[in-house]
């Protein structure tokens, strides 16, 4: 059966190219959207972007045939505009005047004139909307096409194998080929794993209680970390998933131009991925990058930001209080007298703003440059839409290395959700690049301190 399907103003300012993925089916726009729509192309940041874009996709199928009847969509569909059904009636306490009254009328309308020959469904990331759909008798749907599922969750970027005893010293000197390393399932038998290109793998051998050897894969072949022995910046790993974050975050932006790392705070996420930027740029200078950009997005960046007094950095340094506080960290290892000199501890801070070496930017003004040989840091990139963190990947200059940080647990923005989020989507269609490396980090590995180890066992 063909199905109608109505747009909610919520999908289109995350995805404006949402009307175009519904297939052969029949896609309606409520009046009231296209006004919603109207309203919001000059907000800033993102919203006001992806509301233009939608409103010129508009205009570029209005210039094709009348949008009150219906245009055809490249996949066979149709896109209409729906004016009609003020004479629906809803229950009393349902405003007429609420906007999203008005895209239930339509709906309303659309199921009692059309019966059985198309299903209706709203599409709408607003939940009480949904409810209130329900209660109509009108089915409501997530906009999916976006949306990771439950086994793209799965993949955390390392896994465990065994490697023969007589293969040891060969795979020390120069790697082995996958298949000569094993898994064994429920009874025993040995299987063959299906690796992934940059996954890590815990090697263990299978004759001795020898230790556990790390390992990364590429090009169908296992190979020792490269970078085991490296201290960035002084930072010594004190895990597995800090020995593998290491791994991906010193490989160079030729070899390894985007890292994604998932995990709950504490797992020294930010951390770890700014004393690897300040080794390379300012401790041991390589000449790979010419500055580090740190970007923290969250749920009143793009709304608020312009409306803020004070200048760009002015705006966002609340914002990047986290950054500051990894740096304090960084910049003075003694743990013991770290703060004996607070205002000194500052003045190195300020230095390593003041000459560029860190900058912090607005997702804004990142979006649409093309930013060449910077380590560009996205911190709580959870918060990221999809086409956020599409802009931001697809715009990487020559030499820049992109790390999306984030825990697609702990979201602080409307309409998204752990299967929605930029982060996760990004996790998901970039598995098995050549270009990408990801890590999950586990809750054993917060670092954080023992009160927090001993929150995460507990809460």
């Amino acid at each position: 059966m063909k199905k109608t399907y109505v747009i909610d103003t919520n999908i289109l300012i995350q995805a404006p190219h949402a009307f175009l993925c519904f297939e052969e089916n029949d896609v309606v726009l409520p009046l009231v959207v296209v006004e919603e729509l109207d309203g919001l192309k000059k907000a800033d940041g993102e919203k006001g972007s992806n509301a233009r874009k939608v409103v010129r996709m508009l205009e570029q199928y209005r210039n094709q045939g009348d949008l009150l009847q219906g245009v055809t969509l490249p996949d066979g569909g149709t896109l209409r505009i729906e004016k009609n059904y003020k004479a629906v009636e809803l229950p009393e306490d349902m405003p007429e005047d609420k906007a999203d009254n008005r895209i239930l009328k339509v709906c309303k309308g659309l199921s009692q004139d059309l019966g059985k020959k198309s299903q209706v469904i709203l599409v709408t990331k607003d939940l009480v909307l949904r409810i209130k759909a329900q209660m109509l008798g009108v089915r409501a749907e997530d906009f999916t096409t976006e949306q990771i599922t439950v086994d793209d969750r799965q993949y955390t970027g390392r896994t465990d194998a065994y490697i023969p005893e007589d293969k040891v010293k060969e795979f020390k000197k120069h790697g082995i080929p996958c298949n000569e390393v094993y898994q064994t399932d429920a009874e025993g038998n040995r299987i063959q794993p299906d690796f992934i290109e940059h996954e890590f793998v815990i090697l263990t051998p299978d004759q001795s209680n020898k230790k556990t050897i790390l390992g990364k894969v590429h090009a169908d072949k296992i190979y020792p970390l490269s970078y085991k022995k490296s201290y960035p910046y002084g930072i010594k790993p004190r895990n597995v998933g800090q020995y593998f974050m290491q791994e991906a975050l010193m490989a160079s932006a030729d070899e390894i131009p985007l890292v994604i790392i998932k995990g709950m705070a504490g797992t020294a996420k930010t951390f770890y991925s700014l004393a690897v930027g300040l080794e390379k740029v300012f401790n041991n200078p390589t000449g790979e990058y010419r500055r580090i950009i740190v970007c923290r997005p969250n749920a009143q960046f793009d709304d608020e930001i312009g409306f803020l007094p004070g200048s760009e950095q002015e705006k966002i340094a609340p914002l990047m209080r986290p950054v500051i506080d990894n740096l304090e960290q960084i910049l003075d290892s003694d743990e013991e007298e770290r703060y004996a000199d607070e205002k000194a501890l500052a003045d190195k801070i300020q230095e390593i703003f003041e000459r560029g070496i860190i900058q912090t930017e607005a997702l804004n003004f990142i979006r649409g440059r093309s930013i060449a040989k910077t380590y560009l840091i996205i911190d709580e990139a959870q918060n990221m839409t999809p086409n956020q963190v599409r802009g931001i990947i697809t715009r990487a200059g020559k030499g820049t290395k992109i790390i999306l940080l984030g825990d697609p647990c702990q979201i602080d923005r409307p309409f998204l959700d752990e299967r929605t989020n930029g982060l996760s989507y990004a996790a998901k269609y970039m598995q098995g690049s050549p270009y990408c490396a990801q890590l999950t980090l586990s809750a054993e590995e917060c670092e954080r301190s023992v009160l927090a180890m001993d929150a995460v066992k507990r809460l």
